[in-house]
């Protein structure tokens, strides 16, 4: 990892200005996780809960688990299932009409995603996707996104759980980027700014860290919308032409070249589950 020139604009003990080489300071979003709040019809005690046996089946993650409950197309012994509900031992689950695969043991892949390939399952206009990269299993899905133009550390699992857990902003996982600017290194103020927030269309947006590297920064963050790399730095003025991403939570590249893959240990996994 480039150093630059050796110091660091990190966050502030009270949120204000950043500070040259001081100790870190989190800014992970405090805002707690509230419940969804739905589908409290139709669950009985004990079994599994319907988006999470979709999910270890395979079919889908659990958002889209979900979404396939809400829009009607699950079925249990016959009956449309309502999200929520528990899916009891011996009951005949199926997915428009179709019976569930037995549940199968997790996969996650973490994939050197080249520029210039989509993060997503499917693309109807017949373009490189990720899921060209990594071997073919049911219910593979990215975990979060990269642009098509952005590259680096991307997973890929069929643990639906694993993906919320990843995914939801109250975990906050450490999200590490490689930048280059048109403009090449920001200064010292500018790197401070980005600690301190910018504002965006969605909101204040600010970096955890941020230090030089050659001809670009590094940038910590802790959150992941989208293009956020890109709009933080074009709101101080720079242009990137090129983001790779380097580190998630405790997970980095390792040597691994564009386009190379590698499955997570199960320790690994379990890590990741920890962190947040």
């Amino acid at each position: 990892m480039e150093q630059g020139t050796g110091w660091t604009a990190r966050a502030a003990d009270e949120g204000g200005a950043g500070t040259l080489g001081r100790e870190r300071v989190s800014k992970r979003s405090e805002r707690g996780a509230k419940g969804r709040g739905r589908g409290a019809e139709g669950a009985g005690a004990g079994g599994e809960r319907l988006q999470k046996l979709l999910s270890r089946s395979g079919v889908a993650s659990r958002r889209k688990a979900e979404a396939l409950i809400e829009a009607g197309r699950v079925t249990v012994d016959g009956k449309v299932a309502t999200l929520g509900q528990r899916a009891q031992p011996g009951e005949d689950v199926r997915v428009d009409g179709v019976a569930l695969p037995p549940p199968v043991a997790p996969v996650t892949y973490l994939l050197n995603k080249p520029s210039g390939v989509l993060t997503t399952v499917t693309d109807d206009r017949g373009r490189a996707t990720v899921m060209d990269l990594v071997p073919p299993m049911p219910g593979l899905h990215p975990v979060g996104r990269l642009d098509l133009d952005s590259e680096g550390l991307l997973l890929l699992t069929t643990d639906g759980d694993l993906t919320l857990h990843l995914s939801h902003p109250r975990y906050g996982h450490d999200k590490e980027y490689r930048v280059w600017c048109a403009e090449g290194t920001p200064p010292a103020h500018v790197l401070a700014r980005l600690v301190r927030g910018v504002d965006l269309e969605d909101g204040v947006a600010k970096a955890l860290e941020a230090r030089p590297a050659n001809g670009g920064c590094m940038l910590l963050l802790g959150e992941g919308r989208n293009r956020q790399v890109r709009r933080m730095l074009a709101a101080v003025g720079f242009k990137v032409t090129r983001l790779r991403r380097t580190r998630f939570g405790s997970l980095k590249l390792d040597g691994l070249e564009p386009g190379e893959y590698r499955s997570l240990s199960h320790a690994e996994v379990e890590q990741l589950r920890a962190e947040g």
